[in-house]
Protein backbone atom coordinates (compact mmCIF):
# COMPACT_ATOMS: atom_id res chain seq x y z
CA UNK A 1 0.00 0.00 0.00
CA UNK A 2 1.21 3.02 -1.19
CA UNK A 3 0.54 6.79 1.16
CA UNK A 4 0.72 9.95 -1.23
CA UNK A 5 2.81 12.46 0.07
CA UNK A 6 4.52 10.12 2.97
CA UNK A 7 8.12 10.64 1.64
CA UNK A 8 7.71 14.70 1.50
CA UNK A 9 6.13 14.37 5.52
CA UNK A 10 8.56 12.25 6.71
CA UNK A 11 11.92 14.34 4.74
CA UNK A 12 10.72 17.47 6.35
CA UNK A 13 12.96 19.18 8.85
CA UNK A 14 11.48 20.36 11.80
CA UNK A 15 13.35 23.09 14.25
CA UNK A 16 12.54 25.43 17.41
CA UNK A 17 12.26 29.21 16.03
CA UNK A 18 12.11 31.41 19.18
CA UNK A 19 10.45 34.72 18.58
CA UNK A 20 10.76 38.05 20.00
CA UNK A 21 7.41 39.80 20.78
CA UNK A 22 7.44 43.33 21.41
CA UNK A 23 4.61 46.01 21.82
CA UNK A 24 4.24 49.72 23.52
CA UNK A 25 1.07 50.76 21.71
CA UNK A 26 -2.70 49.70 21.41
CA UNK A 27 -2.78 47.48 18.51
CA UNK A 28 -6.57 45.99 17.17
CA UNK A 29 -6.28 43.51 19.53
CA UNK A 30 -6.20 45.69 22.64
CA UNK A 31 -3.26 47.13 24.85
CA UNK A 32 -0.03 46.16 24.48
CA UNK A 33 -0.14 43.01 27.26
CA UNK A 34 -3.33 41.89 25.18
CA UNK A 35 -1.16 42.05 21.92
CA UNK A 36 1.19 40.34 22.75
CA UNK A 37 -1.00 37.20 23.99
CA UNK A 38 -3.10 38.07 20.58
CA UNK A 39 0.23 37.78 18.56
CA UNK A 40 1.67 34.92 20.28
CA UNK A 41 -1.68 33.34 19.37
CA UNK A 42 -1.36 34.17 15.68
CA UNK A 43 2.28 32.25 15.53
CA UNK A 44 -0.20 28.90 15.72
CA UNK A 45 -0.47 29.85 11.65
CA UNK A 46 3.08 28.51 11.07
CA UNK A 47 3.76 26.19 13.75
CA UNK A 48 2.98 24.77 16.58
CA UNK A 49 3.63 27.12 19.99
CA UNK A 50 5.64 24.85 22.40
CA UNK A 51 6.67 27.38 24.67
CA UNK A 52 5.59 30.68 26.50
CA UNK A 53 7.56 32.68 28.30
CA UNK A 54 5.92 35.11 31.39
CA UNK A 55 5.18 38.89 29.98
CA UNK A 56 8.15 41.40 31.04
CA UNK A 57 7.48 45.40 31.22
CA UNK A 58 10.95 46.18 29.63
CA UNK A 59 12.16 50.15 29.47
CA UNK A 60 12.66 51.34 25.90
CA UNK A 61 16.05 51.15 24.05
CA UNK A 62 17.28 53.13 21.96
CA UNK A 63 14.50 55.61 21.02
CA UNK A 64 13.96 56.46 24.81
CA UNK A 65 10.83 59.25 24.17
CA UNK A 66 8.32 56.33 23.89
CA UNK A 67 5.82 54.20 26.51
CA UNK A 68 7.79 51.13 28.15
CA UNK A 69 7.29 47.88 26.22
CA UNK A 70 5.83 44.69 26.59
CA UNK A 71 7.98 41.54 26.01
CA UNK A 72 7.61 38.07 25.68
CA UNK A 73 8.94 35.06 23.56
CA UNK A 74 7.35 31.94 22.40
CA UNK A 75 8.81 29.06 21.17
CA UNK A 76 7.84 27.69 17.65
CA UNK A 77 7.81 24.60 16.00
CA UNK A 78 7.74 24.89 12.38
CA UNK A 79 9.28 23.32 9.23
CA UNK A 80 9.25 26.68 7.29
CA UNK A 81 13.07 27.45 6.89
CA UNK A 82 14.30 31.23 8.66
CA UNK A 83 13.32 33.50 4.96
CA UNK A 84 9.80 31.88 5.17
CA UNK A 85 9.45 32.42 9.28
CA UNK A 86 10.44 35.83 8.80
CA UNK A 87 7.95 36.73 6.03
CA UNK A 88 5.18 35.41 8.11
CA UNK A 89 6.01 37.61 10.97
CA UNK A 90 5.83 40.03 9.18
CA UNK A 91 2.57 39.60 7.80
CA UNK A 92 1.59 39.25 11.61
CA UNK A 93 3.10 42.49 12.28
CA UNK A 94 0.79 44.42 9.67
CA UNK A 95 -2.38 42.74 10.98
CA UNK A 96 -1.66 44.32 14.28
CA UNK A 97 -1.38 47.59 12.85
CA UNK A 98 2.79 47.52 12.30
CA UNK A 99 3.99 48.59 8.77
CA UNK A 100 8.13 49.05 9.44
CA UNK A 101 8.76 50.78 5.67
CA UNK A 102 7.00 53.71 7.62
CA UNK A 103 7.51 53.35 11.00
CA UNK A 104 9.90 55.19 13.52
CA UNK A 105 13.57 52.94 14.07
CA UNK A 106 13.33 51.79 17.50
CA UNK A 107 9.73 54.06 17.76
CA UNK A 108 6.49 53.25 19.28
CA UNK A 109 5.37 50.22 18.18
CA UNK A 110 1.82 48.13 17.78
CA UNK A 111 3.90 44.96 17.70
CA UNK A 112 7.51 43.78 16.94
CA UNK A 113 8.05 40.00 16.10
CA UNK A 114 11.89 38.93 16.34
CA UNK A 115 13.22 35.60 15.05
CA UNK A 116 16.23 35.79 17.83
CA UNK A 117 17.21 31.61 17.44
CA UNK A 118 16.57 28.70 15.34
CA UNK A 119 18.36 25.63 16.36
CA UNK A 120 21.54 25.99 14.70
CA UNK A 121 20.96 27.89 11.83
CA UNK A 122 23.07 30.93 11.25
CA UNK A 123 21.73 33.18 8.32
CA UNK A 124 23.37 36.62 7.26
CA UNK A 125 21.81 37.74 4.51
CA UNK A 126 20.49 41.15 3.60
CA UNK A 127 16.67 40.89 4.69
CA UNK A 128 18.07 38.35 7.76
CA UNK A 129 20.77 37.94 10.46
CA UNK A 130 19.69 34.82 12.77
CA UNK A 131 21.16 34.16 15.16
CA UNK A 132 19.74 38.21 16.51
CA UNK A 133 22.40 40.24 15.88
CA UNK A 134 21.22 42.46 19.31
CA UNK A 135 19.91 39.04 20.91
CA UNK A 136 23.17 38.69 23.56
CA UNK A 137 23.12 42.54 23.80
CA UNK A 138 19.15 42.46 25.43
CA UNK A 139 18.31 41.55 28.86
CA UNK A 140 14.28 41.75 27.63
CA UNK A 141 15.46 39.50 25.21
CA UNK A 142 17.50 37.11 27.24
CA UNK A 143 15.28 37.08 30.53
CA UNK A 144 11.94 35.71 28.69
CA UNK A 145 14.36 33.46 26.64
CA UNK A 146 16.28 32.29 29.22
CA UNK A 147 12.77 31.42 31.32
CA UNK A 148 11.80 28.93 28.19
CA UNK A 149 15.48 27.70 26.69
CA UNK A 150 18.09 28.66 29.27
CA UNK A 151 20.06 25.88 28.07
CA UNK A 152 19.68 27.20 23.87
CA UNK A 153 23.03 27.41 22.62
CA UNK A 154 24.15 30.36 20.49
CA UNK A 155 24.79 28.56 17.21
CA UNK A 156 28.16 31.77 17.02
CA UNK A 157 28.82 32.18 19.92
CA UNK A 158 28.67 28.47 21.51
CA UNK A 159 26.99 29.55 25.12
CA UNK A 160 23.81 29.01 26.63
CA UNK A 161 21.33 31.56 26.63
CA UNK A 162 21.53 31.30 30.74
CA UNK A 163 25.34 31.96 29.87
CA UNK A 164 24.80 35.33 27.46
CA UNK A 165 22.34 36.37 30.33
CA UNK A 166 24.59 36.15 33.59
CA UNK A 167 27.25 37.78 31.01
CA UNK A 168 25.06 41.00 31.23
CA UNK A 169 26.41 44.12 32.73
CA UNK A 170 23.53 45.39 35.35
CA UNK A 171 23.03 48.86 34.50
CA UNK A 172 21.31 51.17 32.25
CA UNK A 173 18.58 49.44 29.89
CA UNK A 174 20.12 45.92 30.97
CA UNK A 175 19.85 46.62 34.80
CA UNK A 176 17.61 44.49 36.41
CA UNK A 177 15.21 46.83 37.20
CA UNK A 178 14.45 48.01 33.51
CA UNK A 179 12.83 44.33 32.86
CA UNK A 180 10.37 43.84 35.22
CA UNK A 181 8.35 40.50 35.00
CA UNK A 182 4.78 41.19 35.26
CA UNK A 183 3.50 37.38 35.13
CA UNK A 184 2.17 34.56 33.32
CA UNK A 185 1.01 34.99 29.54
CA UNK A 186 -2.50 33.70 29.73
CA UNK A 187 -4.19 32.81 26.71
CA UNK A 188 -6.95 35.16 25.87
CA UNK A 189 -11.12 34.40 26.68
CA UNK A 190 -12.99 33.44 24.26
Amino acid sequence: MRFPGLAAMLNRVWQIAYIGLGSNLHSPAGTPPETVVAAAESLATIGDVVARSSLYRTEPVGHKDQPAFVNAVVGLRTDHGPEKVLESLLAIERTFGRDRRTAIAKGPRTLDLDLLLMGDVVCDSPTLVVPHPELQHRRFVLAPLEEIAAEAVHPVMGRTVRELLAELPDVGANSRRAVQLLGPMRARRA
